[in-house]
């Protein structure tokens, strides 16, 4: 399904909300009660997490407005492969996870049937306080799902470590080789590590997606032939590909010592906080892990250190950001107690409780302050012409497997990057 994320169509649609029966919710904005407050009503939330703590904060939240409200959150069994199937049936939830893979997918048709359009001015739902770059709209140009989380590919930053060795955090790729150079020389044999046991979560994703999403950047014709896995398309990769090989021969990251690392989450994040690491690479949703397991790191719990998450710098001119969805929330159009669904949904997405859930969670706010939390600080340092949103440019889930098998198989099987190249568009993810 194409896609539509264009700035000044949500600058006019924020515009455009016009009370019913509410007061226009406006961009920062304090929340307006529609309802009476002593509504009784049931709004369930499913999703893929585990737990959600940071949904829980924002319940209290809402209990304070409505006492009577029942909210809860629940995880389904093999939730990916069975929402479409739980929607159909009698207990839906009122509120469900959606990603923007999902797009195209048959198995997931059911969540967009049912998806309410997000963008129907009659809801008042605070659009214009999401960065326009992370909306997704469908084919007839509604807003199925919003994104609550948002995520990025980056590194891990030891910022004590860097301190005690005299060395400063680079922002050109030429300052990058340098500190590696110069950490290899104080005995650090792998001064960048990473997960580089799976394709689907491997460190050379989080390195090259963000390079070659900026290449296809600015040019329809290369996404539209991207998107259709055309196998010219995949010279769209050779910049990634390259500034991927070129790091690895100048000895930034040695596989061999990456390999110890079991997965990307726990694993690499434990790894981590042995504090001998200078530079992690990983994504956002790595680093929502760090403030929970701080404590469990025996080594970190002895010797903490200051760290931040900043990107990867693969250009002279700096790094490129990729900022993308990490998790939407879509609404039951067919549920019981829609208003009251609704009326939770306005007040998430207000700034308070927006940025409350993304600092609780520790990934980056969709809100228009990325850097709320402060392990996000970097963030603020990137311009906006090297800022990439993939929701905007129109960029396909499939696009981005074709990149992460390409520097995959590239990295560890090994092929050459014409190789990888000439792959385009025949790759599924393993």
């Amino acid at each position: 399904m194409k896609r539509m994320c264009i700035a000044l169509l949500i600058a006019a649609l924020a515009l455009g909300l016009t009370a019913c029966g509410a007061k226009k919710q406006e961009s920062g904005a304090a929340f307006q009660p529609t309802l009476d407050a002593k509504t009784a009503a049931r709004v369930t939330v499913a999703g893929n997490y585990s737990n959600f703590e940071a949904l829980e904060a924002v319940f209290d939240d809402f209990n304070a407005v409505y006492p009577n409200v029942e909210l809860s959150y629940v995880r389904p069994d093999d939730y990916n492969n069975m929402i479409g199937t739980i929607l159909d049936g009698d207990d839906a939830p009122s509120i469900y996870f959606t990603f923007s893979w999902m797009y195209g997918r048959p198995l997931y048709d059911a969540c967009f049937a049912h998806a309410e359009d997000l963008s129907d001015p009659a809801l008042g739902l605070n659009l214009a306080g999401i960065r326009p770059g992370l909306l997704s709209r469908d084919a007839e140009g509604r807003v199925p799902m919003v994104p609550v989380f948002a995520t990025t590919h980056g590194m891990l930053v030891n910022e004590d470590l860097f301190a005690r060795e005299k060395l400063s955090v680079p922002t050109t790729y030429a300052e990058l080789l340098a500190v590696c150079a110069a950490l290899r020389e104080k005995g650090y044999a792998s001064p960048m590590m990473g997960y580089n046991g799976a394709a689907s979560t491997s460190m050379v994703n989080s390195i090259a997606y963000p390079f070659f999403c900026a290449t296809l950047a600015g040019d329809p014709a290369a996404v539209d032939a991207a998107n259709a896995l055309d196998p010219a398309a995949g010279e769209s990769m050779r910049p990634a590909l390259s500034a991927l090989a070129d790091l690895l021969e100048q000895g930034c990251a040695d596989l061999a010592t990456c390999a110890q690392i079991e997965d990307n989450y726990t694993g690499l994040i434990l790894r981590f906080f042995e504090g001998d690491v200078p530079m992690m690479v990983c994504n956002g949703d790595t680093v929502s892990g760090t403030r929970k397991r701080e404590s469990q790191s025996e080594a970190f719990t002895a010797k903490p250190f200051k760290y931040s998450f900043v990107p990867i710098p693969l250009t002279d001119e700096g790094a490129y950001l990729l900022d993308t969805p990490s998790v939407q929330f879509s609404v039951n159009k067919d549920c019981a107690d829609l208003a009251m669904a609704n009326e939770f949904m306005r007040f998430l997405l207000t700034p308070e409780e927006l940025n409350k859930l993304a600092e609780i969670k520790r990934l980056v706010t969709p809100g228009v302050d990325m850097t709320y939390d402060s392990v996000y600080a970097a963030l603020a340092g990137v311009s906006a012409d090297r800022i990439i949103s993939p929701e905007a440019l129109g960029i396909s889930d499939d696009v981005s497997i074709q990149l992460r098998m390409a520097a995959f198989k590239m990295v560890n099987d090994p092929m050459s990057i014409d190789e990888a190249i000439a792959n385009y568009g025949s790759y599924e993810l393993e």
